[in-house]
């Protein structure tokens, strides 16, 4: 029988690529969503994949959302916690609410979603969780204090819940990718693009939404279960982590 998966903020950008190579492979895919209803259910109806909208940053929401979920495709056995948001600027000049609702999407969503299906994966013997860090959250990024912290704090967080959880059959792993051809960086100005990022990236092109996709696909597998605590860069040797 297919293992059943959530992804978060699995209906655009690298979530979806994440979500479609996913059920392609033949696992039970459900993506979670919650700003863009059109764009989240023309997502589903090209993809077939259910979405299920709920804010990955409240607890009850999660606790609410994922019971939806399991009624509706199975038990949770593989989890991405792709969701993320920025609010970027200079430290001296942020606000109180960017540097919260950043901290609380990106970060707090680990524990609300991590928390409410890992007691499922435990009494069953078997689990896969990938979370979404990010080059910044390895090297720092000016202007990004926010998310930065929490791109760290992901790793962090993995770390942990790896030993937590390894002699139940969990995998805890984070991908950090680099500039990703997302909307979000497509829309960085081309004389940004091609003077300041471009320049910077040894194989001199931006990544693939599908490349994040392939190393998902690479750790959530039934035979990848002596890989746990890992943290994999994929951003084109922009940044070497030891």
């Amino acid at each position: 029988m297919a293992r059943c998966v959530l992804v978060t903020g699995g209906t655009r950008g690298i979530g979806a690529e994440i979500s479609k190579a996913l059920k392609n492979a033949g696992y039970n895919v459900g993506a979670t969503y919650f700003g863009n209803d059109d764009a989240a259910n023309a997502f589903s109806a090209e993809s077939g994949v259910p979405v299920f909208k709920f804010n990955v940053a409240d607890y009850d929401a999660c606790q609410k959302g994922i019971a939806e979920v399991e009624a509706a495709i199975g038990p949770i056995e593989v989890l991405v916690n792709n969701a993320g948001i920025t609010r970027d600027a200079m430290l001296h000049k942020m606000t109180p609410q960017q540097w919260r609702e950043v901290i609380s999407t990106n970060l707090d969503s680990l524990f609300n979603m991590c928390s409410t299906v890992v007691n499922g994966m435990r009494e069953r013997g078997f689990g896969r969780i990938v979370n979404i860090s990010s080059i910044n959250g390895q090297k720092g990024q000016a202007g990004q204090t926010n998310y930065s912290a929490t791109k760290a704090g992901v790793i962090g967080f993995t770390r942990a819940l790896a030993q937590e959880t390894a002699k139940k059959g969990i995998t805890v792993n984070a991908i950090a990718p680099g500039y990703v051809a997302t909307d979000m960086v497509k829309a960085v100005p081309k004389e940004v693009l091609e003077s300041k990022i471009l320049p910077n990236i040894p194989v001199g092109r931006l990544g693939e939404p599908s490349e994040i996709a392939r190393s998902v696909l690479f750790l959530v597998a039934d035979d990848a279960g002596f890989i746990t605590g890992s943290t994999l860069t994929v951003n084109g040797g922009q940044f070497l982590a030891a």
